[in-house]
């Protein structure tokens, strides 16, 4: 339960745990903010804490401009989001430094963007995108000079080392690699990055989840494959389906998974994508529906190997006397997730 002092412990610490559980109005100023502002602190009796930012708007509060507690967290700015539109239009194209610039952006501020939020820098970024869209062409059984040239190298062996260094294997030998694409979604609870391969979405976690990289690790292993950034069709439907759930309007989900684990794995993940929207069901409950009343502990470690948050909705598993246990993506967001559920039944 969140109570006024930890909602202004939180407020105190910028505490990004908290983002997206509550908004806090400063009564002395009239605006309001996430729990990350880092604007001066008002005292504890000048804050009245809101649900939502519909709730404090309602109340007559007005955003803050430090904050933009309006805007998704960490949500793209629209310049760096025309950018990618258009490399995905065309991974051949190559921003240089004027280009960003006759776009009205620095380049240390969208290699800084990129660090912070891909790891990696822009040029890194459109480097990765054309290789994905090479490699893609050549599964495809283009001719690797061909696409080469077409993908905006300038040379054929300049292609193939590129290509080598990231899959270690060279253009003509990639028949029987995979491919994992990855992009970065926003969401009210935050950014996720979602990864895809041909037969569907196999992740979808917050990004700042602690086993993601061991995660990302174990897929490119059973799938012999390499997770570069890049479009996939999966990804749009995705998008779609996510905010459509975000809004309330949407309660199942038919994008399509690809969930590779070992049978007890896929039988606990098929259990759990049969709970239904807005309900919940404790770990022995699960276990008896898998006809393993016993193994409550095996159930828990499974539900806690779940690559794909939301859409096999493992916050639906509740502690047996009714508290919230453990959640990937935080307990916030668990509790969130129930209440939008529990809203919209």
């Amino acid at each position: 339960m969140l109570t006024d002092e930890i909602m202004y412990q939180a407020l105190l610490d910028k505490n990004a745990a908290y983002e997206g559980s509550f908004i806090a109005a400063v009564k002395t100023t009239g605006i309001f903010c996430r729990p990350t502002c880092t604007a001066r602190k008002p005292k504890k009796e000048n804050v009245e804490f809101f649900k939502t930012t519909k709730d404090a708007i309602t109340k007559g509060y007005r955003p803050c401009k430090v904050c933009s507690p309006l805007e998704k967290l960490n949500e793209t700015p629209p310049v760096i989001k025309e950018i990618l539109k258009e490399l995905q239009t065309d991974p051949s194209r190559k921003f240089r430094d004027s280009d960003l610039v006759s776009k009205g952006i620095e380049p240390i501020t969208i290699r800084r963007w990129f660090l912070k939020n891909h790891g990696i820098t822009f040029q890194a970024y459109q480097r990765m995108f054309r290789i994905n869209a090479a490699f893609k062409k050549i599964q495809h059984g283009e001719s690797v000079t061909a696409v080469a040239f077409d993908t905006g190298y300038e040379s054929l062996s300049g292609f193939s080392d590129s290509f080598k260094s990231i899959f270690g294997v060279a253009p003509s030998q990639s028949k029987d690699k995979q491919l994992i694409n990855i992009t970065r979604l926003e969401t009210p609870l935050g950014t996720m990055f979602a990864a895809a391969v041909q037969q569907g979405i196999c992740l979808l976690e917050f990004t700042d989840r602690k086993m993601l990289e061991t995660e990302l690790k174990q897929l490119a292993k059973l799938l012999n494959a390499n997770i570069l950034q890049g479009s996939n069709p999966h990804f749009e439907v995705l998008q779609q389906q996510l905010e459509e759930y975000f809004e309330g309007r949407r309660k199942t989900f038919t994008v399509p998974l690809y969930t590779p684990g070992t049978p007890f794995q896929q039988s606990i993940w098929n259990i759990l994508r049969d709970i239904p929207y807005g309900t919940t069901r404790s770990y022995k409950q699960q276990a008896i529906v898998a006809q393993q009343p016993e193994a409550i502990r095996a159930v828990a470690n499974a539900n806690g190997m779940n690559r794909i948050s939301i859409l096999i909705p493992c916050h639906r598993v509740i502690g047996e006397d009714g508290h919230l246990t453990g959640y990937g993506g935080g307990i916030w967001r668990k509790q969130w997730l129930l209440d939008l559920e529990q809203k919209n039944r």
